[in-house]
């Protein structure tokens, strides 16, 4: 039962860094009306975690598909998503993540859909490449129901976290400020970065002893 909590407590610690949902929340309310009521917030909340709950299971399901399709050795997805998993920890620790600015383009693109929850909040926002590669990777290395249950309730306490940091964004933003939520989202970058090294350091040992 140790096992269990303890794979849980990693499991979730990782997909909290990588998802970031204080830091998120702050985009969340770039993207959507200046003007926006609660209600309507808890409309964008509800809608997004439904979103990355979808898609949670269906890498969940059809990651191995994915894999058999593509000849992707574990291993080697492994490195990819540490590599991409850094990519993220640089955006997060620099800011470009959430100072990316839309063209005007971008912009007009987004006020004329009705729904800004799915697509980009839901996904690529909050359910994102990396994010995408972990959840593959964790699935392989599940090896027993326990560790599966454990995977599954790690995400789904995270899709809580989201759906409660999207809902009360507006009083996030208040209490701690843009910089609060900056500090925040670095100190989860680092922890993203240190989680990349370990699968590259990883994936590649487990590489090396094929070839060796």
């Amino acid at each position: 039962m140790s096992a269990f909590f303890d794979l849980l407590l990693q499991n979730s610690i990782t997909f909290f860094a990588i998802m970031d949902p204080i830091g998120i929340s702050a985009l969340v309310l770039s993207l959507v009306s200046a003007n926006v009521t609660k209600q309507e917030m808890n409309q964008v909340a509800s809608k997004a975690t439904i979103t990355i709950i979808i898609a949670f299971f269906v890498v969940l399901v059809g990651g191995d598909f994915i894999l058999r399709l593509f000849g992707i050795d574990q291993h080697s997805l492994k490195v990819m998503g540490g590599i991409v998993l850094i990519l993220t920890a640089l955006q997060m620790i620099t800011g470009g993540k959430k100072n990316k600015k839309q063209t005007k383009e971008e912009q007009e693109e987004a006020k004329e859909q009705e729904d800004l929850s799915v697509i980009p909040i839901g996904i690529p926002i909050t359910f994102g490449p990396g994010l995408f590669t972990t959840i593959i990777i964790f699935k392989q290395e599940s090896h027993s129901f326990v560790d599966m249950t454990a995977l599954i309730i790690a995400f789904l306490i995270n899709a809580l976290i989201i759906y409660l940091a999207f809902k009360n964004s507006i009083y996030i933003k208040k209490y701690l400020g843009i910089t609060g939520q900056n500090i925040i989202t670095k100190l989860m970058g680092l922890i993203v970065g240190a989680i990349a090294v370990q699968f590259i350091v990883s994936g590649i040992v487990n590489l090396a002893k094929g070839y060796l």
